[in-house]
């Protein structure tokens, strides 16, 4: 194999496959890149056995072939060669090594036979249809901060994709993620194609290696769904994952429908704020107290080893008052995610979950839990 192409192109190509690939790695042959070359691209295919990405990229191929080598030590050469450089690479697969050439760069790197590489195998998948760029990104941005990292509860360490019934009517495609502190479940309209879609629990990896593809807002994003996997493709990457095999719980009976005291607040003056009177919070808990009167909230600390923290902010509160406590670094993550001006809580009481949505915006629902304060 002997191979011609653009710098700033394989970088791309390279640091999209080494994210996939795991550092720490038993099977050594996981730890490398497929390149398989042939016509004028160069395909770059990664997997960690539950995800795998291919990147198609244009290149000069002078000799069509294929092999594998480390997708770490690679990245690292093509992002230190100066921009716009060409670059060369030629593989041996008797001498088992691969020579990186650009300018008066010369690496030469060991390789594993190709035949070793594991490709995960293709399914039949039920469902088909085309999704925006954006869209995706808001339900997945907007959701994956309350995935759960307990290992122990592995049905929750990713967000459910599902179709769902909307406040509105009619079917929507929902995002939902909790981790039975926090909990956060975003509407989108419902793609052509995708009502028949089965509901899958997209693993926190492949969501943050999803990311990446979804920074061209107009670009339309192939999203293909089995009982097993999911795969999202878009002309150039194709990302394929496993989902996780568990049954994600009845979220919509945590999600309070009764909630009457209604408090609406600047959500960028609000996430200051918190964030202000924080810093005196202990580690531990990181408890902060709101007290909500008529058309006042004031957000205080106390932290017997570090001292305490107030301050008042003027909000829409028209109800009885009211204390009510929790964790800041929820309450922040929360505020972060509203788009518009205005956050608008939805209280019971001091013990019971606290709901807020952006505005009167009801497609994106938050649901947090209070804390003792």
């Amino acid at each position: 194999m002997k191979i011609s192409i653009e710098r700033g192109t394989l970088l791309k190509a390279v640091s999209q496959a080494q994210s996939v690939v795991e550092r720490r790695n038993t099977i050594p042959i996981l730890a490398n890149v497929l390149i398989e070359a042939e016509g004028d691209q160069a395909m770059f295919r990664a997997t960690d056995l539950d995800i795998e990405v291919v990147d198609k990229a244009p290149a000069q191929v002078e000799k069509a072939g294929a092999t594998t080598v480390a997708a770490t030590t690679l990245h690292e050469i093509v992002r230190k060669l100066p921009d716009g450089a060409l670059v060369t690479l030629t593989a041996d697969s008797a001498a088992g090594r691969l020579t990186v050439e650009a300018g008066r760069s010369n690496f030469s790197l060991a390789t594993l036979p190709k035949e070793d590489f594991p490709v995960m195998a293709s399914s039949e998948y039920q469902s088909n249809f085309t999704a925006s760029a954006a869209l995706l990104r808001r339900l997945f941005d907007k959701s994956k901060f309350a995935i759960s990292t307990e290992e122990t509860r592995y049905y929750l360490n990713g967000v459910y994709m599902h179709v769902a019934d909307g406040s509105e009517g009619g079917k929507v495609l929902r995002c939902v993620a909790t981790d039975g502190h926090r909990l956060a479940r975003i509407d989108a309209d419902l793609p052509d194609g995708a009502a028949d879609m089965p509901g899958v629990i997209v693993p926190r990896k492949t969501v943050g290696e999803l990311r990446k593809l979804l920074d061209d807002d107009e670009m339309g994003i192939a999203v293909s769904v089995s009982e097993t996997k999911v795969r999202f493709a878009t002309p150039d990457i194709t990302l394929t994952s496993k989902v996780i095999d568990g049954t994600f719980p009845d979220y919509t009976r945590v999600i309070p429908q009764g909630n009457t005291r209604q408090l609406e607040v600047d959500a960028a003056e609000f996430a200051q704020a918190v964030d202000r009177v924080a810093t005196v919070s202990s580690e531990r808990s990181r408890a902060v107290k709101l007290q909500l009167d008529a058309d006042k909230l004031v957000l205080s600390v106390n932290a017997p080893d570090s001292g305490a923290a107030e301050e008042e902010l003027a909000v829409a509160y028209g109800d009885e008052r009211l204390e009510i406590g929790f964790n800041a670094k929820y309450l922040l993550e929360i505020a972060s995610q509203v788009d518009r001006e205005n956050a608008v809580f939805l209280f019971n009481s001091a013990g019971d979950p606290t709901l807020m949505r952006e505005g009167n915006d009801q497609s994106a629902v938050y649901v947090v839990m209070p804390m003792r304060v």
